[in-house]
């Protein structure tokens, strides 16, 4: 039994895939990630790892830093 779904449908199922396997490796811990990174990598775990750590403090200053524009009402 073939079930033909529409082109919409197919890439809605493609965004629930890949954001449930985004939340997965967001939720490892760094040095994991970094191990799982590392596997056929040229760069070594520890260098992903100092990278992401790197990466992850670059992200929280800069959430921190970006002012937030005031709600504003259409007139």
């Amino acid at each position: 039994m073939n079930t033909v779904i529409t082109r919409e449908q197919a890439a809605a199922n493609a965004r629930r895939v890949l954001d449930r396997a985004r939340a997965r490796r967001d939720a490892l811990p760094i040095r994991e990630a970094a191990e799982q990174a590392a596997v056929g990598s040229f760069q070594s775990a520890d260098e992903i790892e100092l990278t992401l750590r790197r990466l992850r403090r670059a992200a929280r200053v800069e959430q921190v830093m970006t002012p937030r524009a005031p709600a504003t009402r259409a007139a």
